[in-house]
């Protein structure tokens, strides 16, 4: 780089304006990134402009938000530098969010740091591998250019003054800070974001994000006490007693993966329904609209409210209790009640066990066993994207209530109709043709997915069939999670609102039809209504509550209790305690092992699948599964002493163990000697004859042989 000549008096000048001017010049920087930033997550320079000219308060708010983080430059000399990195920090923040609201609705929020694991594991399915190299390359070019402005670069050539700048610093945090409590009062920014993705919109990227970020958990109500506590629980009235004679009722609940009606969707027109068996059901049996609490992602969070009665809307904005709260504690929940009662819990995803944290999170939501895609024998039939299709999960349902002798409870949890959606024809035959949309490259990604929906609703009617001939009663509530990453607004739904999807409460015996719309954490508390069971603080209380006065401002303080207050409901104790989760329904077992020759050999035992590994001192070993009982090994040395045993292991991008079976040690095979012929007296006619027997026998021992090492 030329150095500058400070001798010459026009540089010196500019160099000194800019000094002075240096704090202006920081912010006016910090405007023009924020803009870039806004264009980048709206995807939209125009938009950006608009939102610039009609918001300016909540605007200039959030570029000294970013001026704010900017202040700590002036602890350095290379001020340049320190500069690029925090402007190169906020830019490649806009560019991961511009990038995800192109795949889903919910923007880039502070649990998503959270989940940055999960989402290393399906970044393939998102990003092509060209565009992945190109990003990578892209980073290692951005720090090369660090390193060297960091070598080459301009100074400060000032005095540093520290006692001065260190001072300066905080005053502008403060005022940042006097600032934000201004904004709310005044009612320019809200700390309350109803829907995630228009708060984004409504109150800019770098507020929100930090909004995500630093709230989470559930705020604690005013006047939270115990009498508070008692008279919630007082203002419940007299609990039903629980009908006994309803608990042999196998309750299943089935979770599908962004599936909806498509015909609500106003501007696209189909072939055929591509709903009809869920349709039909929802004519014959109890159904409704679901309110669930995310839209184009945050399976986790319909998740969590539908095991556990609890509301998502008084937690953070954005916030995954998967990845928060239920990592350090147990939460009352339906297979807690379930379980006290004398059920089997169980939860079955035709997905990974550890996305989303489930395989510990289970655990601490009173689950028995979790069968995951890797204790599944056959996950070779996926969609073109990679997703395991759906179907597979009617044989494990079946398995896992054919485990027990006790009614089961039994969450599933489907992945087929996952994004992303494909903007080219990559379906040869569908069976549903789609149009409507504004551009082919849109029908082309609505096709996909609408055919999804088609073969997802193929199984909700194997499924039924298959439990309409279930030698024990069951109850099977299926509904869709949230609405599909399609970029939809309020006015494409015919039901103009986007945070709802449809459920049915299928049985195999006679129940009568209650058409109701619930939310998602009001759902296990109406199917233990319909059998007759009246447990647990969350699930009475939405049973006596539901639709009184104070509802919602009761139910938060009942949440909060349970997981953040003193436990009051509970007498201060906490009554549940993590259980010892067992991977997959039926783990499998290692019988034995025996060679085939070079250095190849056969295991056998029980339950295996294609993630089940030979496991050599700890040491994972390439293994081919042969069928659930058989696995074949190759080039593989084994020698007296070592300790075997039969790994799963994790799908992820980990490749984790997630269980073993018992170890063995290994004993290698002692090789037959043939003894030495005995000396007998030559011509005697007892040694002709043994040495004839001995040479037939020994004729027919090599011809076995030869069959054998020939076949």
């Amino acid at each position: 780089m030329k150095k500058i000549n400070l001798k010459k008096p026009e540089r010196y000048q500019v160099i000194r304006i800019c000094n002075l001017l240096s704090v202006p010049l920081q912010f006016l920087g910090c405007c023009v990134l924020y803009w870039v930033i806004e264009a980048i997550s709206r995807h939209s320079i125009k938009d950006a402009w608009n939102y610039m000219v009609e918001s300016p308060l909540i605007f200039l708010y959030n570029a000294l938000l970013i001026f704010t983080t900017s202040l700590v430059v002036y602890l350095f000399r290379r001020r340049i530098l320190a500069r690029l990195v925090v402007g190169s920090f906020w830019f490649i923040l806009g560019c991961v969010n511009g990038f995800l609201l192109l795949n889903r609705v919910t923007p880039f929020t502070g649990p998503d740091l959270k989940l940055i694991t999960d989402a290393m594991r399906i970044l393939n399915k998102y990003l092509s591998p060209v565009l992945l190299v190109v990003v990578l390359a892209a980073f290692a070019v951005l720090l090369l250019f660090f390193v060297w402005m960091f070598r080459k670069g301009w100074k400060f050539r000032g005095k540093l003054r520290y006692w001065v700048n260190i001072p300066l610093i905080l005053v502008g945090v403060l005022a940042f800070a006097g600032t934000t409590k201004l904004a709310l009062e005044r009612r320019v920014l809200s700390n309350y974001f109803g829907n995630i993705a228009y708060a984004y919109q409504d109150y800019g990227y770098p507020y929100c994000l930090a909004v995500t970020l630093l709230d989470t958990g559930i705020n604690e109500p005013t006047g939270y006490s115990e009498e508070l506590m008692d008279e919630i629980e007082e203002s419940e009235g007299e609990i039903k007693e629980t009908k006994e004679k309803n608990l042999d009722v196998n309750i299943i609940f089935l979770q599908l993966e962004t599936f909806i009606d498509p015909t609500e969707i106003n501007f696209l027109e189909f072939s055929e329904d591509p709903i009809p068996n869920f349709r039909a059901l929802s004519e014959k049996y109890s159904s409704g609209y679901y309110k669930v609490p995310s839209v184009g992602a945050g399976t986790a969070n319909t998740e969590f409210e539908s095991i556990t009665g609890m509301s998502l809307r008084y937690f953070g904005a954005g916030e995954y209790p998967y990845k928060t709260v239920l990592k350090e504690q147990t939460c009352e929940s339906a297979p807690y009640i379930l379980k006290n009662l004398g059920y089997s819990t169980h939860a079955i995803h035709n997905n990974e066990a550890n996305f989303y944290g489930r395989r510990s999170v289970f655990s601490r939501l009173g689950f028995d066993t979790f069968t995951s895609e890797e204790y599944m024998p056959d996950i070779t039939d996926t969609t073109p994207m990679g997703w395991i299709k759906d179907h597979i999960l009617s044989d494990e349902i079946v398995k896992t209530l054919d485990s027990t002798t006790e009614p089961d409870y039994i969450y599933t949890i489907s992945v087929q109709g996952h994004g992303d959606y494909p903007t080219e024809p990559v379906l040869s035959d569908p069976a549903i043709e789609v149009s409507g949309a504004e551009t082919q490259e849109e029908n082309y990604a609505w096709e996909y997915y609408v055919n999804q929906m088609y073969e997802m609703d193929q199984f909700v009617k194997e499924l039924t069939d298959r439990l309409s001939e279930y030698d024990e009663r069951v109850i099977l509530v299926m509904y869709g999670d949230h609405l599909p990453t399609m970029d939809l607004k309020v006015e494409d739904m015919k039901n103009k609102y986007l945070f709802q999807t449809k459920y049915v409460m299928w049985s195999n015996f006679k129940m009568k039809k209650r058409d109701k719309n619930l939310a998602a954490y009001q759902m296990a508390a109406e199917v233990f209504n319909r059998v007759g069971i009246h447990e647990g603080n969350i699930f009475n209380y939405h049973q006596t509550r539901k639709g009184t006065k104070n509802y919602q401002l009761d139910l938060q303080a009942l949440q909060y209790d349970i997981l953040y207050g003193d436990r009051y409901v509970y007498d201060g104790a906490d009554p549940y305690k993590a259980t010892k989760l067992q991977l997959g329904v039926n783990p499998a077992v290692f019988t034995s092992i025996e060679p085939v020759g070079n250095n190849s050999y056969y295991v056998y035992g029980e339950n295996f699948t294609a993630s089940s590994r030979l496991e050599v001192n700890r040491e994972l070993k390439e293994t081919q599964m042969i069928s659930t009982t058989q696995l074949l090994v190759q080039n593989l040395e084994l020698a007296d002493g070592d300790e075997l045993d039969v790994a799963t292991q994790s799908n992820s991008s980990t490749k984790k163990v997630l269980s073993r079976t018992d170890s063995q040690i290994y004993y290698a095979p002692i090789p037959e000697v043939t003894p030495e012929p005995a000396d007998t007296p030559e011509g005697s006619e007892a040694a002709a004859d043994n040495g004839n027997a001995e040479t037939e026998n020994n004729d027919e021992d090599a011809a076995d042989t030869g069959t054998d090492t020939e076949t």
